[in-house]
């Protein structure tokens, strides 16, 4: 059976007014609204029609609820968590642990007496966050580590005053090294610098890196006084087209900056920030984590609808509809989330009713069949791999 799902709102300060009660059709109510959660984790779980949370039900019943082999597989907890992300500022300078990382550092936050809860706690749970965003309209972020001499043609092509040591540390390969050592600065030490970077963006009259430094202009503007404006820096500057998506496995420094995307990640809340931010920073937390292997093609395309990951905590396949039917094979508990238009959501061959709007989402349990839907519109289908 395939039931519709009631959604949290999560209000950060980061998010958009507007984006997503126009996605949703409502009116906005002056309020920041960041993220839509749809899922199963503890913070903010997705509700179902008999009034439990899905969390509820899976810790209750975990193999009826995502299948024998789903449950087995992680422990009967829900492998992942849609979003639907509306952004309007920055997101912090973020990276999250790979699986081994997190049950270690859930460990020493657990022996340490650290409140779940507390603003200064790293690690929330013992899981990874290997993510996918998705755009739904042109998308910007940061992401992964810009290669070297790219960074350093920048540099040269800007030559702010006090980034002399940066500029050779990165000919040399010292990668790690530049990257910590800018993170570990204060904010009283930084903020010449952020200075000198916004004062070299507003003289450069060129045309190259023309994104990268109107990127760099306005975070320098926004944070004077923050690190990871220099983080930004060293990033990959990507503006992603409507369905392009970036995956971030484990390690992967990135920070959003402005768009609406459908996200989908590992079931976990563990994020190890890093600059652009008011909330709790640990670089040498952040710096242990953190891979420094460049990324040269950041942006992900899908093939026939599918967004190859190789995550083995969630699948991810786009079906468009245009008045036809499709069939939707996939392992586990799913997650159907409609983007635009209007898509009716069935399993097994049968529909119960459930017609899905935009931002709506329905879910189908393990044991159920393959999904089936119909109509005329967009539906993003999430499954265990």
């Amino acid at each position: 059976m395939v039931v519709r799902l009631q959604n949290t709102i999560r209000d950060y300060a980061w998010g958009s007014p507007t984006a997503l009660p126009q996605l949703l059709g409502v009116e906005p109510d002056g309020k920041p609204q960041a993220e839509m959660w749809m899922g199963a984790h503890e913070s903010a779980p997705s509700v179902l029609p008999s009034g439990d949370s899905l969390y509820d039900a899976v810790s209750g019943a975990p193999e009826q609820v995502l299948g024998s082999e789903v449950a087995q597989a992680f422990d009967g907890r829900f492998p992942f968590l849609a979003k639907l992300l509306a952004a309007a500022q920055p997101l912090s300078i973020q990276a999250h642990p790979s699986r081994e990382q997190a049950i270690d550092g859930y460990a020493r936050d657990e022996a340490d007496g650290i409140p779940r809860d507390a603003l200064d706690r790293n690690y929330k749970d013992a899981w990874p966050k290997p993510e996918i965003l998705i755009a739904l309209e042109p998308f910007d972020a940061l992401v992964g580590f810009r290669p070297l001499e790219s960074t350093v043609a920048l540099l040269d092509a800007l030559a702010p005053v006090g980034f002399e040591e940066l500029t050779s540390q990165l000919r040399d390969g010292k990668l790690r090294e530049a990257f910590t050592d800018f993170m570990s600065n204060d904010r009283d030490s930084i903020r010449p610098l952020v200075a000198a970077l916004g004062e070299a963006c507003a003289q450069y009259a060129g045309s190259a890196y023309r994104l990268e430094i109107d990127t760099i202009a306005r975070l320098c503007a926004d944070f004077p006084d923050d690190p990871g404006v220099l983080a930004a820096l060293l990033l990959n500057r990507v503006r992603l087209e409507r369905f392009e998506a970036v995956y971030l496995p484990a390690g992967n420094v990135h920070a959003y900056l402005h768009g609406l995307g459908f996200e989908v990640m590992a079931n976990s809340d563990n994020v190890l920030r890093g600059g652009l931010t008011s909330k709790y920073v640990d670089v040498p937390e952040l710096v242990s984590v953190v891979d420094f292997e460049p990324l040269t093609d950041p942006v992900l395309t899908a093939t026939d609808g599918v967004y190859e990951t190789g995550c083995e905590y969630f699948a991810v396949r786009r079906v468009e509809l245009d008045g036809g039917e499709q069939t939707v094979t996939g392992a586990g508990p799913r997650i159907v989330c409609c983007v635009d238009g209007s898509v009716e959501v069935g399993a097994g061959g049968t529909y119960d009713g459930v017609t899905l709007s935009a931002g709506q989402s329905a879910f189908a349990g393990g044991p159920e069949g393959p999904c089936n839907l119909r109509g005329s519109g967009t539906a993003f289908v999430v499954s265990a791999p």
